[in-house]
């Protein structure tokens, strides 16, 4: 069994929408399919932006909030 590797985690903490998605679109388009991408974020608006990006483009997203942080998980689809 392949040992585990770190997701890959995009801090966009502290960025107005709709900076956090365009980074996270960047990203995603490196990734290979099945990639976790973790994004941090604390713009609220992240909370609406980012699950719409990810069901428009076919990537599956949860959100988690850890305080006043946004934790969104993004497997690559």
């Amino acid at each position: 069994m392949p040992p585990e590797t770190e997701p890959d985690v995009l801090d966009c903490r502290g960025l107005r929408c709709p900076l956090p998605v365009l980074k996270l679109e960047k990203r995603v388009e490196a990734a290979a399919p099945g990639t976790l991408l973790v994004v941090l974020a604390t713009d609220p608006m992240a909370k609406i932006d980012i699950p719409l990006y990810c069901r428009q483009h076919g990537h599956n997203c949860t959100v988690t909030t850890e305080g006043d942080v946004l934790r969104f998980e993004v497997v690559r689809g």
